[in-house]
């Protein structure tokens, strides 16, 4: 190795397996003999750095073992050794094959983020405990030898519900409101430390926050508890255990004491015993129940827990007689079955349930016909006539029919150019009745009415069917085949020749004269 010392440095902020430098041996031999070897073999630096070879360049790596701290320590000195790893026993009087060199490794400052004196903290605050109240305090600081300031903030993620506060200078963390071990028993933040100048740099710590129970909720019924009790029930006869169950932790709940309320404790009826175990029995003070009597009651029970101060509740059990059989088992508990014996059986209740279902079907039958009951279409009272009409569904038109189709669709579309057909139309002036004719207003004579109505309907030119003229002559135009009539036929200029029907014997005549040649036709003329 070239004699000297070997400098390097490396930053705090590096990581273990960093390369800090390499050295390097001169050996003029070639192969296997030229290999070297690295290690260190004194110094203060060998339990943080190591030495590797790297055998394609022959060359010592210095790399870093563990994390650095400036402010710790700032230097460090190695001695490291370089030797042949294949050595000829024929030379080894030449010996030794291996040299030493001293390497001295500054360590540089780095700026570090704020350190917290603890990786987590732990604090306990009581529940129902005020708003404001301290629950800790955390604490960072700042590595570099600047040492700034830090600024400590909790993340709102880990608090949605914003229950704690901390002093942005102190690291104090309090309460914003009263906290209920019942809801949440464990609170878990997280607080960021950041130094004032340098916001970028910063360091986050969990804290765990435990709310310590206090003796806030009284003891109540494990169940909504509902007993049964026979009517033929014996003196000091169990017949339900009872529990409790209390939200506060264990230090305030159990053991459970359970009485009956001092103004009942002597009541004639039942009775209660604590089990100290968390439960009690009730019990039947007297002999005999009545349902005709009271069939229900109602039996307060007070329940207190051993905490600090000590928490009690009235809790309510709900009894109700029952019907039992000769061994105890329960038959019924209606009320019920007493009461149809008072008074009416099953069957009586459901035949008389049936007269009034029947009768109810009568009645609404019988309004129903009489609302499809027609009334008279002529009503004849004392001097009152009155006309009825009465419309019924027609087949057809007859001649009174124009609307069916337009008839005006085969008349001569020439007439569209200054002749209009006549269609049918109103006449304009108004037909004045007779006087004379219309029949006295109390007149109760139907033939008389009848006879003057058609009268003033035949003399009326208002009323319809009305007068009209219709042409049907068209037969339409544009046909290459001609007019097929007989009429003017003989008068056209036909290039046919119907000579032959002179041929055809008498029964033709008619035809061969209509249509006979020309030229016999002006002959005869």
């Amino acid at each position: 190795i070239p004699p000297g010392v070997y400098q390097m440095s490396v930053s705090e902020a590096a990581v273990p397996g960093e390369e800090v430098g390499r050295v390097k041996a001169k050996d003029p031999d070639i192969g296997e003999n030229g290999l070297v070897a690295y290690s260190i073999i004194d110094g203060d630096g060998m339990d943080m750095f190591e030495i590797t070879t790297d055998y394609e360049t022959q060359e010592g790596v210095v790399k870093l073992k563990k994390l650095l701290d400036f402010e710790t320590k700032k230097s460090y000195s190695l001695k490291v050794e370089a030797a042949n790893v294949h050595i000829d026993p024929k030379f080894i009087s030449n010996g030794p094959f291996k040299d030493t060199v001293t390497v001295k490794i500054s360590v540089e400052d780095a700026d570090e983020p704020p350190v917290f004196l603890k990786p987590s903290y732990i604090f306990e605050v009581q529940e129902n405990a005020a708003s404001g109240t301290v629950v800790g305090k955390v604490h960072a600081k700042d590595p570099d030898a600047a040492n700034s300031a830090i600024r400590y903030s909790i993340d709102r993620h880990s608090d949605l519900e914003r229950y704690f506060t901390i002093n942005a200078e102190d690291g104090n963390i309090k309460t914003m409101k009263a906290l209920d071990r019942e809801e949440i028993a464990w609170h878990n933040i997280s607080v960021f430390a950041v130094e004032v100048h340098k916001q970028h740099q910063e360091a986050k710590v969990p804290v765990a926050i435990k709310v310590v129970d206090v003796n806030d909720n009284a003891p109540k019924f494990a169940a909504a508890y509902e007993a049964f009790v026979c009517e033929n029930a014996r003196s000091n006869q169990q017949f339900i255990t009872i529990s409790a169950d209390d939200r506060d932790d264990s230090a305030n709940g159990p053991r459970f004491i359970f009485s009956l309320p001092p103004e009942i404790i002597h009541n004639p009826n039942f009775t209660l015993r604590d089990n100290r175990d968390n439960t009690a029995s009730v019990l039947v003070r007297r002999e005999g129940f009545s349902r005709q009597k009271q069939d229900l009651y109602l039996l307060p029970i007070v329940i207190s827990d051993g905490g600090l101060p000590p928490m009690s509740s009235t809790n309510t059990l709900t009894i109700r007689v029952c019907g039992c059989d000769s061994n105890g088992s329960m038959v019924s508990c209606n009320a019920e079955a007493y009461m149809l014996n008072a008074g009416l059986s099953t069957g009586a209740l459901v035949a008389i349930l049936a007269c009034i279902v029947i009768l109810l079907v009568i009645v609404v039958l019988f309004v129903t016909l009489k609302r499809q009951k027609k009334e008279p279409l002529i009503v004849f009272e004392e001097e009152d006539v009155r006309e009825n009409i009465i419309t019924y569904d027609d087949e057809g038109g007859g001649e009174e029919d124009t609307e069916a189709f337009d008839i005006a669709t085969l008349q001569n579309p020439d007439g569209i150019n200054g002749f209009i057909p006549r269609k049918d139309i109103k006449p304009e002036y108004q037909y004045m009745p007779r006087p004379g004719l219309r029949p006295a207003p109390n007149s109760v004579d139907v033939d008389d009415f009848i006879n003057t109505r058609i009268q003033e309907a035949d003399n009326d030119p208002t009323a319809p069917p009305y007068d009209s003229i219709q042409i049907y002559g068209y037969e339409g135009r544009g046909s290459v085949a001609g007019s097929l009539s007989s009429l003017e036929s003989a008068t056209t200029d036909s290039d046919l020749d119907y000579d032959y029907l002179q041929n055809w014997g008498p029964r033709f005549k008619k035809l061969a004269d209509l249509y006979g040649s020309k030229d016999t036709f002006d002959d005869d003329s």
